[in-house]
């Protein structure tokens, strides 16, 4: 089987609303706030003063904990998890996939708890990217892409013409056509990233998840990677969340942020109002310059220890 040489339009979240009386299904654009206003817009994720501890076993004290922690995030948005090594980045995105249930509060998609989802529907929902994807076995970049069909089909089943059309058109997405017949051991790393990214459109997600997406790429790779990301969300209406340590590169390209230090959130808002010098040199040990450009967009240059 070979991809489809037709262009195909580009996948996008679908929206369902629900009948009178029915209960909101995942993917509602709209459904009833908690005051009883029917029809206001409600955020897509919502993370709940969320917290989560890793235990060492036994009666010993939690090796890290997660803080609680609360932020709102909208369709179309990016959101920045940002911090340094060990700040609890990656566990934080793991509770809004899911994968952790909060040993406090709760994240919620589209009003569904992501830790009760079931794996089918999760899988449907949200789509992660993490920061090394091995390859368990020689394959072309649209084969690999194909994974992403994965949560739509029954076992023991070929992918049928419209899933192949969808790995297509993902891979076009970012820009990747050309690569869809190449191995995926004989790309370049940010090629390779392109294609990873373009596995995880093909699940037609709502929420998008990328953890350390710029990890050993250079930085030509590192901008092309963040101008798809922000592309994406405004075309498709993606909610998309980074974890990154990138304080460039968050400034830049996200709508939110949320500063995380020593499991604990520190401030959560637009680039502008969290990137104070003060602060930005506590959690980062390191002297900094922090300035606004012409856009607004703060900017941040390092001046050493």
């Amino acid at each position: 089987m070979s991809p489809s040489g037709r262009n195909v339009p580009a996948p996008s979240p679908v929206f369902f609303a629900a009948t009178p009386g029915e209960a909101p299904r995942p993917g509602d654009l709209y459904t009833q706030s908690r005051l009883g206003q029917v029809g206001a817009p409600t955020p897509r994720l919502s993370v709940e003063q969320a917290s989560y501890a890793y235990s060492a076993g036994g009666s010993q004290a939690s090796e890290f904990t997660l803080e609680a922690t609360s932020f709102h995030a909208r369709q179309g948005e990016l959101v920045a998890i940002l911090g340094p090594n060990a700040s609890g980045k990656s566990t934080l995105l793991k509770l809004i996939a899911g994968t952790f249930e909060p040993l406090s509060g709760r994240v919620l998609l589209d009003g569904f708890e992501t830790a009760r989802l079931d794996s089918r529907t999760r899988a449907q929902r949200i789509a992660v990217v993490l920061q090394e994807s091995q390859l368990l076995f020689p394959c072309r970049a649209w084969e690999f892409v194909l994974q992403g069909r994965h949560p739509y089909g029954r076992s023991l089943r070929f992918a049928s013409d419209a899933d192949v059309n969808i790995a297509s058109s993902a891979l076009e997405q970012v820009a990747a056509g050309r690569l869809a017949s190449r191995w995926m051991d004989q790309i370049s790393g940010g090629e390779k990233q392109r294609v990873i990214l373009a596995r995880a459109l093909a699940q037609q997600p709502l929420l998008l998840l990328l953890d350390e997406p710029t990890l050993h790429l250079d930085i030509g790779a590192q901008v092309g990677l963040l101008e798809n990301l922000r592309r994406l969300a405004a075309e498709n209406r993606y909610t998309i969340v980074v974890v990154t340590h990138e304080l460039a590169l968050a400034g830049e390209y996200a709508d939110q942020v949320v500063l995380l230090h020593r499991g604990k959130c520190l401030r959560v808002g637009p680039p502008a109002a969290v990137y104070q010098r003060d602060l930005l040199e506590q959690v980062f040990e390191t002297t900094l310059a922090v300035e606004l450009g012409p856009t607004g967009r703060p900017r941040v240059s390092v001046l050493g220890k």
